[in-house]
């Protein structure tokens, strides 16, 4: 992944019909999906579907760096010989959205990330059985927040806690949002609910753990 991660913890596995809203979810929040198997969904989501406005226009265009140049300084002329660059901005959004854990696939990857956790379980007040993982194959700001705000949407659906890897000094600001539940292995992870995740959007030090 070349973005971020971020869990949902699951106390049971999805039942039928869960796992059918939680498809429907990320269907109609899509404008690409792709089921791999049922839980598995490779989506492009906007942001705009989940209330997040991207400011720049729809005609903007990146410069080219140059990279001929190394680092030296381009000229104006040859600035405007090079112009801009023909491929536009990607405004997809792609993410991974997958349930994982035994008996629906990517059982090795749950069990590797779920081994020897004491202290979050102590928090949690479960041992997970299954989770949900939610992976952002993007990593500017913005992905930040819509991938936030994507795995709370999902959690409004199936339920779950979230946990999030956070940055040196970030424990601190988390511990005082609404929904968090606990912060666990020497303030490098928080876990909290659909309501946490959204809190954490908004203050200036939000940046989630690529």
């Amino acid at each position: 992944m070349s973005g971020p991660t971020l869990v949902i913890e699951l106390a049971e596995p999805l039942s039928p019909a869960a796992l059918r809203e939680f498809r429907a979810l990320m269907v109609g929040l899509s404008a690409h999906f792709a089921e791999k198997r049922p839980g598995f969904f490779d989506v492009n989501v906007p942001a705009e579907r989940l209330g997040v406005e991207d400011r720049r226009e729809k005609d903007w265009r990146k410069p080219f760096p140059l990279p001929l140049l190394g680092d030296t300084s381009a000229d104006e002329e040859l600035t405007a010989l090079v112009g801009f660059n023909p491929q536009r901005e990607d405004w997809r959004r792609p993410f991974l959205v997958y349930l994982m854990g035994p008996g629906v696939g990517d059982e090795r990857t749950f069990e590797a990330e779920h081994v020897d956790e004491p202290e979050v379980e102590a928090i949690l007040g479960f041992r997970p059985t299954h989770a949900v993982n939610v992976s952002a194959c993007c990593n500017r700001e913005i992905d930040h927040v819509t991938m936030a705000l994507l795995t709370a949407a999902v959690m409004d659906v199936i339920g779950g806690v979230a946990n999030v890897e956070l940055l040196d000094g970030q424990a601190s600001v988390v511990a005082g949002l609404p929904g968090v539940l606990g912060i666990a292995g020497d303030d490098w992870t928080a876990l909290g609910s659909a309501e946490f995740l959204r809190a954490w959007v908004g203050p200036p030090a939000f940046r989630l753990v690529k």
